[in-house]
């Protein structure tokens, strides 16, 4: 008589308590997720990780070069040169020295009396020109009229050298023609000792319309 052994009841009976242990995790693994303590758990195992920076250690850079100094150097003086020069010198004249005679010294002869001065005489006109001839024709259309004073510089030889308006009139071109008219004058040179020296004299020049 054989032995009957129960072997699929066993394999449920392990096979239920599989299941139910891993819905049993699957539950507490939902729960540790929801709640954060697997995070904590995780934490807690694993070690921070500290990083530290490490800063780079420069060499020590050479100072600078001390700066150029330019030496300025003090300007050369050429020392003046002495010339000696010698300058004859010649003594005093010594003083004459007068012998006392007798005889008396006589006097100096009178000085001869001056000459008489020779009066000069002033420049005289020996031509003088019409002053119709030099009448402006606008100043008749306008019937202008005046007179003028006009200061003439007389040469050695008689003649005009240099003529200007002293007085003028009202009227420009009355003024102007009277130079003009006074340089046709002509004189005879003043003199001075006897000889023909230049003079300035001033000489009036009427213009007036003939009526």
């Amino acid at each position: 008589m054989g032995v009957y052994t129960h072997s699929e009841g066993n394999w449920l009976t392990r096979r239920g308590t599989f299941l139910i242990l891993l819905i049993a995790f699957h539950v507490l693994l939902l729960w540790a997720l929801k709640s954060g303590f697997a995070v904590k758990f995780v934490q807690s195992i694993t070690q921070p990780i500290k990083a530290e920076i490490i800063q780079e250690v420069k060499p020590d850079e050479p100072p600078p070069p001390p700066p150029e100094v330019k030496m300025e150097l003090p300007p050369v003086q050429v020392p003046p040169v002495l010339v000696d020069i010698q300058i004859p010198f010649d003594p005093p004249p010594t003083a004459l020295t007068t012998t006392v005679t007798d005889k008396p010294v006589p006097p100096p002869p009178p000085a001869p009396p001056p000459r008489p001065a020779t009066p000069g005489t002033p420049a005289k006109v020996t031509f003088a020109p019409d002053t119709q001839d030099y009448y402006p024709s606008q100043s008749r259309t306008l019937e202008e009229e005046g007179q003028i004073r006009v200061r003439i510089c007389v040469g050695t030889n008689g003649r005009v050298s240099e003529a200007t308006v002293a007085t003028p009139s009202q009227f420009e071109r009355l003024n102007e023609a009277a130079v003009k008219l006074a340089k046709q004058y002509r004189f005879k040179p003043a003199t001075e000792g006897g000889k023909p020296v230049d003079q300035c004299v001033v000489l009036p020049v009427k213009f007036s319309l003939e009526k």
